[in-house]
């Protein structure tokens, strides 16, 4: 549905904006006229966008590719890189996610205020830098610090992937241009495992996972060049505005995420209880965090625009893609651990049994952005409706055929999983940010990602517990520990059915259906 025949939102939504003047300018104007404002002129879409959507794909699926990617490589890197002990191995993965989730908001912030295309090359290019490092680590120490470099950069990047979606396009386009990403993002995933198996067997065990890095180099550079040729610059009215860039709110929030997302990436590593004491500092970061935005607010331009939340559309898409991501994320990370070390699958074999959800999630996605605009949230129950099923259909194959041909009977469940998340990933982006204003699209777009990244966090850490303590119980049955696992990734499943379930029926009463 075309933005002039968009539904009125509900009395409640309407942001009430009391930044400084300047900035009180730019989100009051209706995001019609200013959507174009860095890529066209007036009314008149870019003639570059789809060729600077492809840039933006591959700045964005280099870093989603390297969330999975490394999930093949540990073993490798265990074997063949000095100090890779098992807690270094663990920050490998876990410092990435942190570091990530660290500049989301903030990366966005600077994005919207200081031109989206000048931090896209920035995060690319540190990215590619961060990889080089990791690909030539010397040791476990090192890697674990490029890794954290590496997700800083990608914390970066990511949000402006987003925010210039929102600027180029409007419409039915937009929700396209949406479902192309939400393509890029269920593929990266998934396939990640994949790639990975596929450098290790090509360049064997020892140095194999040194190639898992390489592997973003020329896609970094190649992203660098293009970008500065496609991606559209600052206006000169953008370059113009002086912004506020509210250091302490971004310091609040920083210290808010890393306190989240800490204990329940650690959650193996540190034993006891004492780790969760830092979900209530978190808390209490979230609250002065909050009460410090209010206040800033009154005079200045803060890091986040908390009257965002007051839109439905916006609010309920971050708390789905939260549940979401809570259960998404963690399906592959117990499925390849129990095919490699459960089945004895070699790392390709292991990456190739993802590919089935990788296919069904790519197609469903590019689909799913062209009819967004006509069903709306709708769309989004059925897909996580075909993701419980499909999700379902994988715990009853492991619990009754956990053989060697495991990897055949999980074609159909995971292409079934990979279809509905494809329905759900990208048409639950294009409705959250319907209605922010576009300069805001960076800011916003990062607190989704916030939000899938503290979703993944939180059920890699749920189910990968119950899966360990069910593999102890039962001394290393796989076909007992990974059913009743995937069980906790299917209840936050269910539970973002019932949040899109509870977006349907709202908006069919108040008459404010989330549209394009």
């Amino acid at each position: 549905m075309a933005p002039e025949h968009r539904l009125p939102a509900e009395p409640d939504a309407a942001p009430t904006v009391a930044h400084h003047e300047a900035h009180h300018a730019a989100t009051a104007a209706p995001p019609e006229r200013t959507e174009h404002s860095d890529g066209g002129s007036g009314d008149q879409p870019d003639p570059n966008r789809w060729k600077a959507l492809v840039i933006c794909l591959l700045g964005g699926g280099i870093v989603l590719l390297d969330v999975s990617i490394v999930n093949v490589a540990l073993q490798s890197i265990s074997s063949g890189l000095p100090g890779a002990t098992p807690e270094a191995v663990q920050w490998i993965l876990s410092g990435y996610a942190l570091s990530f989730g660290l500049l989301l908001v903030p990366g966005g912030r600077l994005g919207d205020a200081s031109g989206r295309r000048r931090m896209f090359v920035i995060g690319v290019g540190l990215f590619t830098l961060a990889s080089a490092l990791c690909g030539f680590a010397p040791n476990g120490i090192v890697l674990v610090v490029a890794r954290l470099v590496q997700g800083l950069a990608g914390g970066l990047l990511t949000p402006q992937v987003t925010a210039l979606i929102q600027q180029l396009f409007r419409g039915k386009e937009r929700g396209t241009a949406f479902g192309l990403f939400g393509a890029t993002v269920g593929i990266a995933t998934a396939i990640g495992p994949l790639v990975g198996g596929l450098l290790i067997t090509a360049f064997g065990t020892e140095n194999g996972w040194r190639f898992v890095f390489f592997v973003n180099l020329p896609v970094g550079l190649v992203t660098i060049l293009l970008a500065f040729r496609y991606l559209p610059g600052a206006s000169r009215a953008e370059r113009g505005r002086k912004h506020d860039f509210d250091p302490v709110g971004i310091a609040l929030l920083g210290a808010a995420v890393v306190a989240l997302l800490l204990p329940f990436v650690q959650s193996q590593e540190w034993k006891g209880t004492a780790k969760w004491w830092l979900v209530v500092a978190a808390v209490v970061l979230g609250v002065l965090f909050v009460l410090w935005e209010r206040r800033y607010a009154r005079s200045k331009e803060p890091v986040i625009d908390l009257a965002l939340f007051r839109r439905r559309s916006f609010s309920l898409g971050v708390g789905l893609a939260t549940l979401y991501f809570a259960g998404f994320t963690p399906l592959f990370f117990v499925l390849t651990l129990a095919l490699q070390s459960g089945l004895h699958y070699s790392a390709l074999m292991a990456g190739l049994a993802s590919l089935p959800f990788a296919i069904g999630s790519g197609v469903a996605s590019t689909i799913g952005g062209r009819v967004v605009s006509r069903f709306g949230r709708q769309l989004i129950v059925v897909g996580t409706i075909l993701v419980l099923v499909g999700l379902g259909a994988v715990i009853w194959v492991v619990a009754n055929h956990y053989r060697s041909d495991l990897g055949w009977w999980l074609v159909v469940p995971l292409l079934v999983a990979g279809v509905g998340s494809g329905l759900t990933i990208s048409p639950n982006q294009t409705l959250t940010l319907s209605e922010v204003p576009v300069e805001q699209g960076g800011s916003a777009g990062g607190l989704i990602q916030v939000g899938a990244r503290v979703g993944s966090a939180i059920g890699i850490a749920a189910v990968g517990s119950v899966f360990y303590s069910a593999l102890a119980s039962s001394k290393g049955d796989y076909s007992q520990g990974l059913p009743l696992g995937l069980g906790v990734a299917l209840a936050f499943v269910a539970a973002a059915l019932v949040a899109g379930i509870v977006d349907v029926v709202v908006g069919r009463v108040r008459g404010t259906e989330a549209t394009v």
